[in-house]
């Protein structure tokens, strides 16, 4: 566990499962929304967890190259750290739809991911030495701003253009 204390993985850790799960919820209630479709939200999974992850990954490594004072082991942990983070979170919520209805399934997601961001929000505000309660809240409103919004883009998309 020595690799998760040094600044690049941590960056890469913390992104990584962020962006998993709030990208992950966002595209499963829009797509949910939209289509009802179980294959159109696991495709959507899959896509986010290999395309979105590799995006991220390129993303992170070229802002911390950005950075002059950052080195290259730095980078290279921040970069491999977020793919692999990112695509593991993305991937673990086809795992209510491979076991539950579509319905029920959102609602595990949904839950899962909430339980993901409070966990990380906690550990953030703790190595921060700050109350985790605040950032707990912070943070889980935004996720849930991002699931309402996704939500009723896809009911506008179904309605639109269904």
């Amino acid at each position: 566990m020595e690799f998760f204390k040094s600044d690049g993985a941590r960056t890469g850790l913390f992104f990584g499962a962020t962006s998993g799960v709030i990208t992950t919820l966002g595209l499963i209630t829009g797509l949910n929304a939209g289509t009802k479709s179980i294959t159109a939200v696991l495709g959507g999974i899959l896509v986010i967890a290999v395309a979105d992850s590799m995006s991220d990954a390129l993303g992170i490594h070229l802002a911390e190259e950005a950075d002059p004072e950052t080195d290259h082991e730095h980078v290279w942990q921040a970069t491999i750290t977020t793919f692999l983070t990112k695509f593991v979170f993305a991937l673990s919520f086809a795992i209510p739809l491979l076991l539950l209805p579509l319905g029920p399934a959102v609602m595990a997601s949904i839950a899962w991911g909430m339980l993901v961001i409070i966990v990380l929000s906690y550990f953030l505000a703790r190595s921060q030495n700050e109350s985790p309660w605040h950032i707990i809240l912070e943070h889980l409103g935004i996720a849930i701003l991002v699931v309402v919004l996704s939500h009723f883009i896809g009911v506008w998309v179904a309605r639109t253009f269904g």
